[in-house]
């Protein structure tokens, strides 16, 4: 690296040299208690242009003069130290040499080449931190200062009070470290003490912390949360920084530096799996996704890619989404990746890719999933969540596929909605395909509710409405949902299609429901400000066919367990084959909006309009007695 243009190589080379020979008179003045005789001034002065030499020279090798002093750090004293050293073991040489092959003098004296190393060595790195701490408070100059605690007194909290400490548009000082290992407490991290977790309270109550930064790589999920919330109340903005592998070149700069997503704090612990026995189930085999430019669908690419399928087969409608996972997935893998542009409600697309590529497993997640949407537009619903599923599904049979996968919701529970009402159809559908055909794969159906940051999902709403100063929009007060990560859901579906037998559908542990209007606050507090003071909240109402909460289960259903403590097998009333495929005829064949919402309220007795303009469908109250 090079000098500041002002300074240029020569010019510390000229100071280190300087340095060097004051160095060596300190030494001389030390070694004689500050009486150097004369016979020994005599001695140095022939051999002090061959102390110089060498020292240049190793300095030289060494590339001292390339580093760029404003940026010293721990790697360029360690560099300097060993050239330091090497000049000085080089002096050795040199005068055992002299004394046992010329005239049985030695090239300088043993104790002042000693003493000369640690003046040197000393010399060159405080004059350079000396100079670089001169160039951050000179560049910091007029700058509004801001003051940071760092979660986390490791190799990265440590890096990332450096890059705040290189930044050039901002003036940071970071005033204190704290981390959850009590061992490091009480210690010092290049100056800054560090502090157990439970006193940043505290630390943040003077209200001159302006940022704290978590800077663990892979923080406990309730640690982080404890920290974001002890920030929250003190109204102190939280960010963290990305993982190293995401990192620039292998370094952080500021820009990584974000806020704290609200999908961190969501998020419970990483699900655990057997991954060899996922991976011996899916090895060397053929798979399909649909949907697979979907949120669910592109993190089961993701995660299939990697597990030594013979093939993997995308389709999804589409292009530009599919376009990028293929981007993504290219150069990472470890399988033959065939990427179809295809509707799944096209018989003839659909039959083409099965014909081409015989998938073995068939994961079906290409559904309409936005409730107002499907809403104003049942026909869309049908085509794609039912007859779509249907296509699908009896291709899969038909080229001897071993497994098939439905992707469900939570919303296919006690429906309100068009697309709830769709989904619950699909369900059932594909239980009934498995009971009236021949030869059929193990039918297998997955159901889950929100996935954190999906495609127009709540949450990347709200944060564009924050971004923008709000207000934030809200449809009711008191509405909740599950929540689950798009990598967790991801996961259960691989790990249900790994334990199903046929027939099942599996029933993933959500967790505790989220109310919707904690969220926005809290990710109006995550910014940094304060809801309904700096970011306002309306409410708007609810949408046609929206709930207040949704169900992972009709309440006469019943669960069994698995040996996943995260997956249920939901036990679910058994419709007549016959019946439900007769239904989904009619759907196919009518043209007619009203008959499509009518039949399916016929095939769900329990689908029950919610502020809809189908609310006057509804079939009287079915009798008490067991529902899906």
């Amino acid at each position: 690296m090079s000098a500041p243009r002002s300074f240029p190589r020569w010019g510390i080379l000229l100071i280190d040299t300087v340095l060097c020979l004051l160095a060596l008179a300190t030494a001389y003045q030390l070694r004689f208690n500050f009486q150097v005789p004369a016979h020994e001034v005599d001695l140095l002065v022939p051999v002090l242009p061959s102390y110089l030499a060498v020292r240049i020279a190793s300095f030289l090798i060494a590339g001292l003069p390339r580093m760029m002093v404003r940026h010293t750090g721990t790697e360029d004293a360690r560099r300097i130290f060993l050239t330091v050293l090497a000049g000085s073991l080089a002096f050795l040489a040199i005068g055992a040499l002299r004394f046992f092959a010329f005239d049985g003098y030695y090239f300088l004296p043993t104790s002042v080449i000693v003493i000369d190393f640690m003046a040197t060595a000393m010399a060159l790195i405080v004059v350079r931190i000396g100079f670089k701490l001169l160039h951050l408070r000179t560049r910091g100059a007029g700058k509004d200062l801001v003051k940071v605690v760092i979660h986390g007194a490791g190799a990265a909290g440590l890096i990332t009070k450096r890059t705040l400490e290189r930044e050039g548009s901002r003036r940071y000082e970071v005033v204190a470290f704290v981390d959850d290992d009590p061992r490091k407490a009480g210690k010092r991290l290049e100056g800054r003490l560090v502090h157990p977790t439970d006193q940043l309270p505290g630390l943040l109550a003077s209200g001159e912390v302006d940022e704290v930064i978590i800077a663990i790589q892979a923080p406990v999920p309730e640690h982080r949360r404890r920290v974001v919330d002890a920030a929250m109340t003190a109204r102190v903005r939280v960010l963290t920084i990305p993982p190293v592998n995401s990192w620039i070149n292998g370094q952080l700069s500021t820009n990584q530096i974000k806020e704290v997503r609200i999908e961190d704090l969501l998020g419970r612990a990483v699900i655990q799996l057997d991954d060899a026995e996922v991976r011996a189930r899916f090895k060397g085999r053929r798979v399909l996704v649909t949907g697979a430019a979907g949120s669910i669908g592109s993190e089961l690419s993701r995660q299939l890619a990697q597990l030594g399928l013979e093939r993997l087969i995308l389709v999804d409608m589409a292009e530009s989404g599919l376009y990028d996972v293929e981007t993504e997935l290219r150069p990472i893998a470890t399988t033959q990746l065939v990427v179809r542009v295809a509707d799944v409600r096209d018989r003839r697309a659909m039959s083409g890719v099965f014909t081409d590529h015989r998938p073995e497993v068939v994961f079906h997640a290409a559904a309409y999933k936005h409730v107002p949407l499907m809403e104003a537009q049942p026909d869309e619903a049908v085509r794609t969540n039912i007859l779509g599923t249907r296509v699908v599904a009896e291709l899969a049979a038909l080229h001897g596929a071993d497994d098939f996968v439905l992707v469900s919701t939570d919303k296919a529970v006690n429906p309100t909605s068009v697309m709830g009402a769709s989904k619950r159809v699909a369900e059932m559908l594909v239980t009934s395909l498995a009971a009236t055909m021949t030869r059929v794969p193990r039918f297998i159906t997955t159901r889950f509710g929100n996935v954190l940051g999906s495609s127009g999902s709540v949450i990347p709403l709200f944060r564009r409405q924050i971004a923008a100063g709000g207000p934030v929009t809200l449809t009711h007060p008191e509405v909740t949902r599950y929540f689950m990560t798009i990598p967790e859901a991801s996961r259960l579906v691989l790990e249900a299609a790994t334990m199903g037998k046929g027939g099942e559908i599996f029933v993933f542990d959500m967790g505790e429901p989220v109310r919707i209007a904690d969220l926005a606050e809290r990710m109006i507090r995550l910014s940094g400000r304060e809801p309904g003071a700096d970011i306002p909240i309306v409410h708007t109402g609810l949408r046609p066919g929206e709930k207040l909460y949704e169900e992972l289960l009709a309440t006469s259903e019943n669960t069994l367990p698995t040996h996943h403590p995260r997956i249920l097998i939901g036990k679910v009333r058994q419709a007549d084959p016959t019946h439900v495929i007769e239904a989904v005829n009619r759907l196919q064949t009518t043209t007619d909006v009203a008959d499509m919402v009518r039949i399916m309220k016929e095939l769900v007795p329990e689908y029950r309009s919610h502020n809809s303009v189908y609310s006057n469908f509804d079939p009287p109250a079915p009798k008490a007695g067991p529902t899906t």
